[in-house]
């Protein structure tokens, strides 16, 4: 088993009126500038953006703003973030929304100290040395990026969406209420759910070895998943079920479900939903679901015995000795919950239909345009990626 690393030095506070500790943590690294970076105007409306610039007038800390962050967040606006930043001579960058406000935040803090431009991480031009302190107060549970390495951003010209992966961005502070989840519409709250689950399964499914200790913890936190991912869509106000999301949002990205295994992650699926997102803009969890189950039929033969662990696991399906139908009885059901959740899960749920030159673009941009293969489970160059996508149809 090759060396395993984990690391997280962000401080989490999870809870009622968790927000209310950011002008201490904020004193904490000495923060005295601070933009304040959000994405639409719920946190004005619940009253939260006012609460926090209170908190930091109250504690001499020159407050800047920054709202407008769209899911699949675009470059145009990080680099307005930037231009801020450099001009006000801003020290620190705080997140008040979910994953596409944070990594928005994370873009900016990348490009504050860098003399190009910011999309260079991005495209791979240049690599980071350096970012700007975050904190965050979480409004949605769903990417995780408050406790991960990563940051995805999408470039308004060609509708790219790529990501970068450095320890540099890891927050200072994540500040958790799940109260502050409760406005979320069923359609968001759904997506989040998935987006949570994939980022372990994207860990789970993998070639090599694996901790059983690992395994163990992955399935628990889909179990949760499957458990409270309902309740949340009926009782949007539980805080049972939108505390135990919101945790798992953040230990499903920060490296926890696959430390020690022979693999980062397979990471296909979200790959390639990049390019769907890029291209149609549609939400990143919906994207995911419209793609695993053709993924997972595409693949599963590589270890079937993987998959029917999984579905023994998370859904409780009983294990009969024929691996290949149990790893189809897994991926089934795994399907149906999306369904059950009126997430897609084919993209023509969406209302879209792939012409043979968008399923080639698809395809081309996923390969880097043939400069990658995707997959840990199975590799997949161009032709089988474009294969997924018009089974996906």
């Amino acid at each position: 088993m090759a060396l395993a690393s984990y690391y997280t030095p962000t401080h989490v506070l999870l809870g009622k009126d968790a927000y209310k500790e950011v002008g201490n943590e904020l004193k904490k690294v000495g923060a005295k500038k601070v933009l304040i970076h959000y994405g639409s105007d719920r946190i004005k409306k619940n009253g939260l953006l006012n609460s926090v610039i209170n908190i930091l007038e109250n504690a001499e800390i020159e407050v800047f703003t920054l709202g407008g962050v769209v899911p699949n967040p675009r470059v145009s606006l990080v680099r307005k973030g930037v231009e801020i930043v450099k001009n006000e001579s801003i020290d620190f960058i705080l997140a008040i929304g979910g994953g596409s406000v944070i990594d928005s935040s994370k873009a900016i803090g990348y490009g504050s100290l860098y003399d190009g431009d910011v999309w260079d991480f991005y495209s791979q031009k240049a690599s980071p040395k350096a970012c700007m302190s975050i904190g965050c107060i979480l409004t949605m549970a769903a990417a995780g990026s408050e406790m991960s390495d990563s940051s995805v951003i999408t470039n308004d010209d060609g509708g790219l969406k790529r990501g970068c992966n450095t320890d540099y961005c890891r927050l200072k502070f994540a500040l958790l209420d799940p109260e502050y989840t409760y406005s979320l519409p069923k359609y968001q709250t759904a997506c989040a759910v998935v987006d949570i689950m994939m980022h372990t399964m994207e860990r789970f499914f993998i070639k090599g070895n694996t901790l059983c200790f690992t395994d163990n913890m992955a399935t628990a936190l889909l179990r949760t998943m499957v458990k409270y991912g309902p309740i949340a869509l009926k009782e949007p106000e539980n805080y049972e079920a939108r505390a135990n999301i919101m945790w798992a949002s953040s230990v499903s990205h920060n490296g926890f479900t696959g430390f020690g295994n022979d693999a980062r992650g397979d990471w296909a699926c979200h790959q390639m939903e990049h390019e769907l997102s890029g291209m149609f803009d549609v939400a990143h969890g919906a994207g995911l679901s419209a793609i695993w189950s053709t993924w997972a039929r595409y693949v599963y033969k590589e270890n079937p015995k993987r998959f029917a662990f999984f579905g023994h696991e998370v859904f409780g399906l009983e294990l009969t000795g024929d691996e290949d139908k149990d790893a189809n009885r897994a991926i089934d059901t795994t399907e149906a919950f999306f369904k059950s959740l009126d997430m897609p899960i084919r993209i023509s749920d969406f209302g879209i239909n792939l012409t043979d030159d968008q399923l080639e673009e698809l395809a081309t941009k996923a390969t880097f345009y043939g400069k990658r293969t995707l997959g840990s489970f199975m590799t997949l160059d161009h032709d089988r990626i474009k294969a997924i996508y018009s089974l996906a149809k």
